[in-house]
This record gives C-alpha cells, structure tokens and sequence, in this order.
C-alpha cells in the first residue's frame, strides 16, 4: 500500500493488484476499486502521482466502483 498525497493534502491510500490488474483507492471515507485494466493501462498508473489518482475519481466514473 502507497500512500500519496494530493497538492489539496488529502491522504489517498493505493494498492495495487497485479495478477487482477485492479488498483483499490482508499479515501477518509470511501474505498474504490477499478475495473480490471490491460497490462499497458495497469503499468501506466502504476506510478501515478495523489493528484493523478484524484482526477482519475473525478472524471472516470465508469472506471471504478465502491466496495462495501
């Protein structure tokens, strides 16, 4: 688990899974998961900054889901 931090200072806290190539985001109050992604698209956000992973909640809601 990486924690990254945004430029706003919120905390977000990313792992990784590499066989599912899924990643799960947690926030204070939420945690999401997203969908499987492609071995090119998975590498890619593997070094995603907090700010990267933030817009990516913001602007690809079909890309991730809550987990419960």
């Amino acid at each position: 688990m990486k924690t990254k931090k945004t430029i706003t200072g919120r905390e977000l806290k990313v792992t990784s899974n590499k066989s599912l190539r899924h990643f799960t985001i947690k926030t204070e109050n939420s945690k999401f998961r997203t969908l499987a992604m492609s071995q090119e698209e998975f590498d890619s956000n593997e070094n995603n900054t907090g700010n990267d992973w933030q817009q990516f909640l913001n602007s690809c809601s079909g890309d991730y889901y809550l987990v419960k």
